[in-house]
């Protein structure tokens, strides 16, 4: 429990210190006391497995394969919804879709719901853990089968995420 609390604090301050690069003490002392409230108020909710820190291929994979892909999926999102929004008959098919997802870890199903929800054109409306699916709305319903559309909104990030946090 205090482990766990420690690497938030730590993990905060290195935050803190990041977004306010302001090198006084004042703002140091700000932050000291920014990420200990944090980490007494949200310690228990935050880090499950601590031990996976340790771990640094997962920061490799987060950094050099997640990160960059998730961008480019990004930029290829925004590009498709301006299309959308920009062409003259507005060719959408809204819905939602029921996607299966093999993920276990909160955290991996917290970064891949996000993933989604982050990139532009789907949403994600829900998560049920006990079947390993997610509820997602997409602008451009391609297909109403649970395969294909896990296929095209789930499986790209999937398996990074299982590398990075399963």
């Amino acid at each position: 429990m205090v482990k766990r609390r420690l690497i938030l604090f730590v993990m905060a301050l290195i935050v803190w210190c990041l977004l306010n690069w302001v090198p006084d003490w004042q703002h140091v002392i700000v932050g000291v006391f920014s990420a200990a409230l944090v980490s007494w108020l949200t310690g228990d909710l935050f880090i499950q497995r601590a031990y996976v820190l340790k771990h640094h291929r997962r920061y490799f994979y987060f950094v050099f394969h997640y990160v960059p892909m998730f961008i480019i999926e990004v930029i290829k999102a925004n590009i498709d919804v301006a299309y959308r929004v920009l062409h003259p008959n507005l060719p959408i098919n809204p819905g939602i879709v029921k996607v299966k997802t093999t993920l276990k870890s909160d955290t991996a199903l917290t970064f891949l719901a996000n993933s989604i929800t982050l990139t532009p054109g789907t949403m994600t409306v829900d998560i049920d853990e006990e079947e390993g699916v997610l509820y997602v709305h997409s602008i451009n319903v391609k297909g109403k089968d649970v395969e294909s559309a896990t296929r095209e909104i789930v499986q790209r990030f999937e398996n990074i995420l299982k590398e990075v946090f399963e």
